[in-house]
């Protein structure tokens, strides 16, 4: 076995001791991350479909929530998904390179209060399938992004995205449709 076949050998193994458990048709980056504590919550908490890409970087963070990847989903180096509130990536589809995908806000409470006291409000995000995230696209939690959109980089999508959209801008606005 080549030296790059025992290094994604290796880096499966130590994300399974984390609770994750790859396929061998995935490719794994130096420095994933499934969060911050020793093992992850529940066995189920980040699933990933064969033939996924993780590049470098990456951090899959259930927060108690739940991350799922469908088959064959690229993530680019430095990709960040927080799952408080669960987030779901359909078949097929690119994250490029520093997107932050999240599934929660925070409660904003009255004057007097401290906002790091109040607790998260878990939001569902979805984002279809054979869907392209340009580069820097951020998106907030409680959002769905239909199947085949693509969002231009730097974009902040804060609204949902019909299918086959395109969508640029911030916040991210819908500009016209995959013919």
């Amino acid at each position: 076995m080549n030296v790059a076949g025992l290094e994604q050998r290796y880096r499966r193994w130590a994300l399974a001791r984390r609770g994750l458990v790859l396929d061998r048709s995935c490719q794994v980056g130096a420095m994933v991350s499934i969060g911050a504590r020793a093992r992850i919550a529940a066995p189920e908490s980040v699933t990933v479909g064969q033939g996924c890409e993780l590049g470098q970087g990456v951090e899959l963070n259930p927060w108690g929530g739940r991350i799922r990847l469908g088959e064959r989903v690229f993530l680019g180096p430095y990709v960040v998904i927080y799952g408080h509130g669960g987030v779901e990536i359909g078949d097929q589809t690119l994250v490029s390179m520093h997107c932050c995908i999240l599934s929660s806000n925070h409660t904003v409470p009255e004057r007097g209060k401290l906002i790091r006291n109040e607790p998260d409000i878990p939001l569902s995000t979805r984002i279809g399938r054979d869907v392209w995230l340009g580069a820097g696209v951020i998106v907030l939690g409680g959002i769905t992004i239909g199947d085949g959109c693509v969002v231009g980089a730097g974009a902040v999508v804060a609204d949902d995205l019909p299918p086959y959209s395109y969508a640029v801008g911030v916040p991210a606005a819908v500009t016209g449709s995959r013919p």
